[in-house]
C-alpha cells in the first residue's frame, strides 16, 4: 500500500505540531508549510510561508494529496468598538483569505486522490457568543461558510470539514492562560473544568482523515469541553 501524502499549513507548533506526529507515527508522508521551519524525525517535506505576504508556493506540492490540513489562526480578544477596520481585515486575511489561497492552489493535487480531506478550523466563539471575540468570530464564522459550500462543490471526491474547538493549550493561547488565576477562571467557564489538549483535537483530525470510505462532509466538529452545547 503506498504512503498517503498530506500538506499540513501551520504544523510547526500547537494543534498542527500533533497532527504531523501522528500522521508520521502511520507512516505517512507529510508536507509542512510554516512560518517558521521545523525540523522533524520523520519522512517531512518543510518550506516557510507567510500567509500574509506570500503567495502560496505552488511549486512545493507533490503532484497528488490525500489531504489539506489548514491551522493558522487567530486570537484577538478586544471590546468591539475598539477593534480597528485593520485589525479586522488582519483576521480575516490569516484565518479565511489564506485558506482560501490553500485551498485553489491544492485543488489539482487533491483532485487526484480518490478519496482527499480538507480539515479547516473554526473556533467555539462562532456559534457560542463570546464577548471580546467579534473579530476571530467574524473570520472563523466566514471559514465555516466556506465549509459547507466547498463541501457541495468538491463532493464526492473531495470532502471538506471544519473543527471548532475551545480554548487549547498551545504557544498561541498562552498569553491567555499562563497567570494561573485567568487560569483557573478559564477553566471554570468549561463544563469539563479544564484547557483543552493538542492532541485531543488531533486524534479528532486523524480520524477524519484516515475514514476508508468517507460519508462525512460539510460538518463543523464542536471539540469544545460541552461550551457550545452544555450548561452546568
Amino acid at each position: 500500500m503506498s504512503k498517503k501524502q498530506w500538506l499540513i499549513v501551520g504544523g510547526n507548533s500547537g494543534i498542527g505540531a500533533a497532527i504531523v506526529e501522528r500522521l508520521l507515527a502511520r507512516d505517512d508522508e507529510v508536507w509542512c508549510l510554516s512560518r517558521h521551519v521545523e525540523q522533524y524525525s520523520g519522512a517531512v517535506h518543510t518550506q516557510q510561508w507567510n500567509v500574509l505576504e506570500q503567495d502560496f508556493p505552488v511549486a512545493f506540492l507533490p503532484e497528488k494529496l490525500d489531504g489539506l490540513i489548514y491551522c493558522p489562526g487567530s486570537i484577538r480578544l478586544k471590546p468591539f468598538t475598539q477593534i480597528r477596520l485593520e485589525e479586522f481585515q488582519e483576521d480575516l486575511a490569516l484565518n479565511t483569505f489564506g485558506a482560501i489561497k490553500a485551498l485553489q492552489s491544492c485543488h489539482s493535487a487533491l483532485s487526484k486522490a480518490d478519496h482527499a480531506s480538507v480539515l479547516l478550523f473554526s473556533t467555539v466563539a462562532v456559534q457560542t457568543g463570546l464577548k471580546f471575540h467579534a473579530s476571530v468570530a467574524t473570520a472563523k464564522g466566514a471559514l465555516e461558510g466556506l465549509v459547507r459550500s466547498l463541501a457541495a462543490e468538491w463532493a464526492p471526491r473531495i470532502h471538506v470539514n471544519a473543527i471548532a474547538p475551545a480554548l487549547i493549550e498551545t504557544p498561541l493561547s498562552q498569553p491567555l492562560i499562563r497567570d494561573a488565576k485567568r487560569r483557573q477562571s478559564i477553566e471554570q467557564m468549561n463544563p469539563m473544568k479544564r484547557i483543552g489538549q493538542p492532541d485531543s483535537i488531533a486524534s479528532l483530525c486523524e480520524w477524519l482523515l484516515m475514514m476508508p470510505t468517507p460519508f462525512v462532509t460539510g460538518q463543523v466538529f464542536a471539540v469544545d469541553g460541552g461550551m457550545s452545547s452544555v450548561r452546568v
